[in-house]
Parts: C-alpha cells; structure tokens; sequence
C-alpha cells in the first residue's frame, strides 16, 4: 500500500523519511521479508530467463539480497556486484562474483568485491541488473540514494531500450504514491517488494 506523499516535499526528506522507515524494520521482519522477496524472484520471468545478473549487498536497512545470490548460485547463474569505478566518477563496474571473492570497503563504507580487472563485465553482456532503491512510486519512478550511479548505468536502457533490462527491489514500506523526478530518473520497468510484483 503506498503511502501519499505532498508534491512539495524534497526529494531529500522522503529520502529521509524512508530510510528511516526501513532502518525501523526489526530483524524478524527483515527476515520475513527477505524469504517473501526470494519466493517472488524465483517466479519473475526476466529472472528465470537470464544467465548473468547483477545484484548489490544490502545495506542501511534495505532488503536482504543474500537469499537471492545463493539461490542464483544454486542453479548455475553468475552474480556480479557493483564497484565504484576507481577512474570515471560517478560510474559504477561489475564484477563476478562468488563465495570465494575478496571484498573491500568503497567511500561508502559498503562492501565491493577488490577491483580485478579481469572480472569485470561489461555492462551490455548483462542479462539483468538488480537495482536498489530508497523509494519508488505507483509508476515506477525510483530514489536512488542521490549519486546517480544507477541512473547512468541504466541510461540506454532507457532510451534505447539496449542493454540489460532493470529490476527493482524494495520493502513494501518503500513505495509511496508519487515521487517528485528530474528528467536523468530513470523510471524501472518492474519492482518486486516481499507482497507485490509490479510491472509497467
């Protein structure tokens, strides 16, 4: 059920305001949560048709992935996680990942596999890119956390509809009714929450 928003309210204080919400989940129904969100991922069909998905470790409250990679890595898909390009600012790199990949903290203070060039995968040779997000509307618009490495990474998707094809994931207390958006957002085709499949 999403929850209304005033068209006046700044993009930072509803990012505020969810992150808050979400931070507030206890860890039973972080838990929960995650299991419903897992049982819906199996049944998305972008998912069931890729081979190479990128996904992110959670983080500051957002969903769990880690159900998702080990169930990707249990019937053979790659995972690859994103790394903050060390040379273009603002661009994200994506890198194979597996049980045995070596792991730093980036600037953010979140986990990134260490940078090995011979692991990163262009972003065109991925079937499906996970994508997180702080809130997200009744159309489909996302909040990133404002950094806008996601807006970039999906921008000829969204115009030209090349490259891999975006997928939300969220808690259900992310989705409010509508959001206030600059002309770089780009609006996600599909967002799973742990009660909901949405599709535009």
């Amino acid at each position: 059920m999403s929850s209304p928003v005033q068209p006046s309210s700044s993009r930072q204080h509803i990012r505020q305001h969810i992150r808050v919400r979400r931070r507030a989940l206890s860890p039973e129904q972080q838990r929960n949560d995650a299991q419903e969100l897992l049982v819906r991922f199996q049944q998305v069909q972008s998912v069931i048709d890729a081979q190479h998905i990128a996904l992110y470790l959670s983080n500051d409250g957002e969903i769990d992935t880690q159900p998702l990679i080990d169930w990707l890595w249990q019937y053979g898909k790659a995972v690859y996680l994103p790394v903050l390009h060390p040379f273009s600012k603002g661009h994200l790199l994506f890198l194979h990942y597996t049980p045995e990949t070596r792991m730093t903290l980036n600037k953010y203070q979140i986990q990134e596999p260490i940078l090995d060039i011979r692991l990163v995968k262009p972003v065109n040779e991925l079937d499906l890119i996970c994508t997180p997000l702080v809130a997200f509307d009744d159309t489909g618009q996302r909040l990133g956390m404002g950094g806008g490495y996601y807006d970039r990474t999906l921008n000829r998707w969204h115009h030209e509809r090349q490259g891999p094809r975006p997928l939300g994931l969220a808690h259900d207390c992310q989705q409010v009714a509508n959001l206030p958006f600059e002309a770089w957002d780009v609006p996600l085709p599909e967002i799973i929450t742990p009660s909901c499949h949405f599709s535009w």
